[in-house]
């Protein structure tokens, strides 16, 4: 079961999905798309919450209210996480995830640290959560065949307007599992994006802050992320 939920705070919308539980996560893992940015509340236990992008958009493009809602929705999606004020959110492009064979079902790494960005998420805003939640659709969805799917339309792209736009993460990304190495490749360095701010519409017309904070980025450590 995969639950897909509408960011419809820009036009037009984008689309976010997550799995029901850790299975389903690897599902997800293994059939994911190079548009995707995986979600996940650092340290903590959550849902993998996956946004897909539009062709040609980048993780560092995203529409602030969109990201807020992704925050939002993975920290909802959190036993810990939603009770927490002050909650770190790492996110990262689909290429960037790792998956080894050591690794339990549902978690997942990264290849290079210093393409994993963290935002501050201060609380909960249920208005945001309530406003994801009424767009929310359960399917089960045949990841494999949207997937290739997918792929094929990709050459044809290619034929007609010249080669297709890189994975972010390179040629390499082929998704978790996918082969490692490569001139560009960090395991086990320390970093993330450095500082910036994005201010994001709450509730009620409240702007609230996002920071992306650059004093955790010797925080996140190489490791695996789980349900």
């Amino acid at each position: 079961m995969v639950f897909y939920f509408t960011s419809n705070v820009v036009s037009p919308p984008y689309k976010i999905y997550m799995g029901l539980d850790k299975y389903e996560n690897e599902e997800l893992l293994r059939w994911g798309w190079p548009e995707d940015v995986w979600f996940h509340v650092d340290k903590m236990s959550s849902a993998h919450v996956y946004l897909r992008l539009p062709k040609g958009e980048t993780v560092d493009s995203i529409p602030a209210d969109v990201l807020t809602d992704c925050a939002q929705l993975v920290k909802a999606n959190s036993i810990q996480g939603n009770k927490a004020n002050n909650i770190a959110v790492v996110y990262t492009p689909f290429c960037n995830l790792k998956k080894t064979a050591s690794m339990d079902v549902g978690q997942v790494g990264f290849h290079r640290q210093k393409e994993v960005r963290v935002i501050t998420v201060e609380k909960r805003i249920n208005e945001i959560v309530n406003r994801l939640n009424k767009t929310k659709e359960e399917r089960q969805p045949d990841l494999q065949a949207e997937k290739e799917e997918r792929d094929q339309e990709e050459p044809a792209k290619q034929d007609k307007g010249g080669a297709a736009a890189r994975p972010p993460g390179g040629e390499r990304g082929a998704g978790p599992g996918g082969t490692e190495g490569g001139e560009d490749e960090e395991e086990g360095t320390e970093g993330s994006r450095e500082g910036g701010r994005k201010e994001t519409e709450g509730g009620g017309g409240k702007k609230e802050l996002f920071q992306f904070d650059e004093t955790r980025k010797h925080d996140i450590k190489p490791g695996c992320y789980g349900g």
